[in-house]
């Protein structure tokens, strides 16, 4: 049974204590896969976008989300997948990406979703994003003078990295 008080803003809060499977630092809700919180009586719905439509977490969060919301009382959990409009890393919170930076992941270095440079029509905005890869800074030393290693890190979301200052390895959570 469900106490009063339950409102989307008390999930949200729930959610935000429910930590990525991969990145514990980090939770769902920092990550930005919770992208929608719905009330019902005694009834919760909480949607999720994935990272990407394969990444074998999804499961282990839904479970964690559906059992952070049992812990608090409320055993009506319903967990609807949405996989369109597709997780940018342009969903990471700001406090996310700190807390991805102190953990020792360089956080995204650019924002992914830029209408900017639609302005010229399409072409101009996907030669302008091709360009230039980002500068990625280390997470140790701060350093942008750095060096990618493999285009896989820890996980298919990260890139393997080199700190050529403070000769450090890093993970960098990887644009996309």
């Amino acid at each position: 049974m469900v106490s009063t008080g339950l409102d989307e803003a008390i999930v949200w809060t729930w959610l935000a204590e429910v930590a990525d499977p991969e990145i514990p630092v980090i939770s769902v809700v920092d990550l930005g896969i919770v992208r929608a919180v719905g009330v019902d009586g005694d009834s919760v719905t909480v949607t999720l976008t994935p990272t990407y439509s394969g990444c074998p977490a999804t499961h282990v969060i839904e479970a964690a989300v559906r059992e952070a919301l049992q812990a608090h009382g409320v055993d009506d959990v319903r967990i609807v997948t949405r996989l369109s409009p597709a997780w940018t890393t342009d969903w990471l919170s700001e406090e996310g990406k700190r807390k991805l930076h102190g953990y020792g992941i360089a956080p995204p270095a650019r924002q992914v979703i830029d209408i900017s440079g639609l302005r010229g029509g399409l072409a101009a905005a996907v030669s302008r994003s091709a360009r230039a890869a980002p500068a990625v800074a280390c997470p140790h030393c701060g350093s942008t003078h750095t060096e990618l290693t493999s285009q896989f890190g820890s996980t298919p979301c990260k890139a393997l990295y080199r700190c050529r200052a403070c000769r450090e390895p890093f993970d960098y959570f990887k644009c996309h």
